[in-house]
C-alpha cells in the first residue's frame, strides 16, 4: 500500500509540475504588460525551479516593480543575456 501511494504521489508531482511549466504569466504595467513563459523560464534553468523560488515548494512569486527591475529579472537577464530593455519586455 505505501509503495502504492508512493507512486501515486510522484505522477501528481510530474503531472503538477509539467501543467506548471506550461502557463504563461502576464503582468501588467504601466508603461505596458510583461508576459512571462515559465515554460522557457524552466528550459533555461535547466528545469530547476530554485533559481527563482529559492529552496522549499515553489510557490506563485508576488512581482513588484523593485523586484522585476532588480534580483528577481533584470539582474538575472543581464548575466544571462536576456532582455533588459524597457521595450523588450514590457509590450503595450
Amino acid at each position: 500500500m505505501k509503495k502504492l501511494v508512493a507512486v501515486a504521489l510522484v505522477v501528481l508531482f510530474a503531472a503538477a509540475t509539467g501543467i506548471a511549466a506550461q502557463e504563461v504569466y502576464k503582468y501588467e504595467a504601466k508603461n505596458g504588460a510583461v508576459t512571462f513563459d515559465h515554460k522557457k523560464h524552466i528550459e533555461l534553468e535547466g528545469g530547476t525551479c530554485t533559481a527563482c523560488h529559492g529552496e522549499g515548494e515553489p510557490g506563485k512569486i508576488e512581482l513588484t516593480k523593485d523586484l522585476a527591475h532588480g534580483a528577481a529579472c533584470k539582474d538575472c537577464h543581464t548575466a544571462k543575456g536576456g532582455p533588459t530593455k524597457c521595450n523588450e519586455c514590457h509590450k503595450k
